[in-house]
């Protein structure tokens, strides 16, 4: 529902002498211009709205129009089937909370009805622990009940609800439907999952490269994230288990014959010796050959020098014999039961979450509603949106909380000024309608910023306003934009039951275990390569999840930051910890046994993990050493 946080890992210069949360509120993505997703936003809502205009049902068009917008925030880049789940799942989601919103706005008063939707906020704050699609329905699901509460509407709640995933399916079926950069390459279904494939091989000759400087840990990160990427990619939505087509079961085994190269090259890494150009040549020959769908042809071998150089050999060689086979392949991601999604939820860190988002969002609806019944500044029809706003503010994964507070003021007030001058010159409807058109095209640039999606998404909110039939409303936009970011920076810095920072600290415990379970695999000497590779996915994925986390955290005001101090340094000693059962796992392939330098490193990262374990308040065991080992 919003860009994604900035990690800030590596600061820009000319924000390095600010304050942390003043320097990621400066800071925006960069990349080139995500065309596909411009044309696909220019085409969703503006032209649902241009068709409600000239059937005479310019009201459902107006919400089909805003879940369109709803779903262009989420519309990023990646496959076609991870697409199915990005979009569909909160649309879903919103279009039930939109009928709850109906039912609870036409049948109950004020009290009551600010009641539901504190409860509304509990439920989708601590759902979105989940994840990023969990994230995303939540917040969907209480802008949509919000709006369905308070927005005027003729229809009945279950028009509306229809008219909600229509507009969402239609922004959805553009994105099945157009083509996208590299989809005239083979089968067009999969063009998103080729190029996330790819993208690994593409990472491992990098870390290939980097190995022996100082770039190598950054180069192992971005490995590990480029994995993670095609591992999503192949692993969403689909109507059967496996792969349904050749094309697909030949994606599998790429993407699999990739793991054991990701392996032999991070230990490569962690060894720390220049390697020559030869060895990453194989990587980007087996990249090429993803993009263009064509056999790897003759692939260099590497030296077979040390263990590492020989696994890596190895790896080349069962490449070469997949990529030609295309028999598919374990996908090793890992599975979640409902179980673990409920711990995840009512975790620490789902009620921190659920508590924040529930306070803030009941607190703003129960002000919009004493506003609304009191008039005081007039008696406006669009109340809704204080509270709805609030849920943009509040939801921890969408950034910092002061740079998020910032970046939507700024860009609410100048989002409100720029429609000020747009509907001071265009005729109406028409001229409206052009502009949420263009708005929704600049949806998937604006992303990169907090702020300039808050103005696009600002000038888009208000013409569809205008076009329902209300007056020009930029004023009362920007002042319950302002309040909404009082109620969320007093919300946001309240005490709270159980420890502050339990979001943080749950996935650096949760990246604690999935390492020590790496660990002990390793260590207990199992051939089962397969278990190994799925331990290992799961360990750096886990602290891929960590370090957003904390580096996040890091960003608040130092009063609210200070209560995650040291957890970066403890995920640094888990990546290390994790880069050595790596190399130890690629040592014991080909030796049986591990040397002293193993050893050592391993007792040595063990301890530092106990020392910091205590100094952050984690609780999750350390592992002793085997005397075996």
């Amino acid at each position: 529902m919003s860009p994604r946080p900035h990690l800030p890992a590596r600061a820009s210069r000319p924000f390095a002498a600010l304050p942390p949360w003043l320097a990621h509120a400066l800071r925006a993505q960069r990349g080139p211009v995500p065309w596909s997703a411009v044309t696909r936003g220019a085409l969703a809502a503006g032209p649902l709205l241009l068709a409600s205009v000239l059937t005479g049902r310019t009201s459902l068009g107006v919400i089909a129009a805003i879940a369109a917008m709803l779903a262009g925030i989420n519309d990023r880049p990646g496959s076609r089937r991870t697409a199915v789940k990005r979009l569909g799942a909160p649309a879903l989601v919103g279009a039930g909370g939109l009928l709850v919103g109906t039912y609870v706005g036409d049948h109950v008063g004020a009290v009551a009805l600010t009641a539901v939707l504190t409860g509304l906020g509990l439920l989708a704050g601590g759902a979105s622990a989940i994840g990023p699609v969990a994230s995303g329905a939540g917040t969907q699901l209480l802008v949509a009940s919000a709006i369905g509460a308070g927005m005027p509407v003729a229809e009945a709640g279950w028009a509306r609800a229809l008219a909600f995933l229509a507009g969402a399916g239609w922004l959805l079926a553009l994105r099945l439907a157009l083509p996208t950069p590299g989809a005239m390459t083979g089968d067009f279904r999969f063009d998103g999952e080729r190029d996330a494939v790819a993208r690994v091989y593409d990472a491992v000759a990098e870390l290939l490269d980097a190995t022996g400087t100082g770039h190598a840990t950054a180069r192992r990160a971005a490995l590990t994230a480029a994995l993670d990427h095609a591992q999503d990619a192949l692993a969403g939505p689909r109507l059967r288990r496996g792969a349904g087509s050749s094309a697909e079961r030949r994606l599998h085994a790429q993407y699999a014959a990739a793991l054991p190269l990701a392996e032999a090259a991070t230990a490569l890494a962690w060894a720390a010796e220049p390697l020559s150009g030869r060895a990453s040549a194989g990587p980007r020959r087996l990249a090429a050959a993803v993009r263009e769908n064509t056999h790897t042809g003759p692939l260099p071998a590497p030296s077979r020098s040390a263990p590492a150089l020989r696994a890596l050999d190895d790896a080349l060689l069962h490449a070469a014999d997949a990529f030609d086979q295309g028999g598919g392949g374990d996908l090793h991601a890992r599975r979640r039961g409902v179980r673990d999604v409920l711990r995840t939820a009512c975790g620490a860190g789902g009620r921190e979450y659920g508590l924040r988002v529930a306070l803030s969002f009941g607190a703003s609806a129960a002000v919009a509603q004493a506003l609304y019944h009191s008039q005081w500044y007039g008696r406006h029809t669009h109340w809704y949106w204080l509270p709805a706003t609030a849920v943009f503010l509040v939801k921890p994964d969408l950034g910092p909380l002061v740079s998020r507070v910032l970046c939507r003021a700024a860009g609410t007030v100048l989002g409100a000024l720029l429609f000020a001058g747009f509907a001071a010159v265009l005729p109406r409807p028409e001229g409206l309608v052009a502009l949420v058109a263009l708005c929704g095209a600049l949806i998937p640039v604006s992303t990169r910023h907090f702020a300039a999606q808050t103005a696009v998404v600002t000038v888009l909110v208000l013409s569809l306003v205008m076009v329902g039939g209300e007056p020009q409303a930029s004023v009362s936009r920007i002042v319950e934009t302002l309040l909404a970011c009082a109620i969320v920076l007093v919300v946001g810095h309240l005490p709270m039951p159980g420890e502050r920072g339990g979001q943080v600290r749950a996935r650096l415990g949760a990246a604690a275990g999935a390492a020590h379970a790496y660990l002990a695999h390793v260590l207990d000497g199992s051939d089962d390569r397969a278990a190994r590779w799925t331990l290992r996915r799961e360990a750096y994925r886990a602290l891929a999840e960590a370090r957003t986390a904390i580096a996040l955290a890091a960003h608040e005001l130092p009063a609210v930051a200070r209560h995650t101090e040291g957890t970066d340094e403890v995920a640094a000693v888990l990546e290390r910890l994790v880069d050595t059962t790596t190399a130890c796992a690629v040592h014991l392939d080909d030796t049986g046994r591990l040397t002293a330098r193993h050893r050592e490193r391993l007792a040595e990262l063990l301890g530092e993990l106990a020392a910091g374990r205590d100094r952050v308040g984690l609780r999750t065991p350390v592992p002793d050493l085997p005397v075996a080992v």
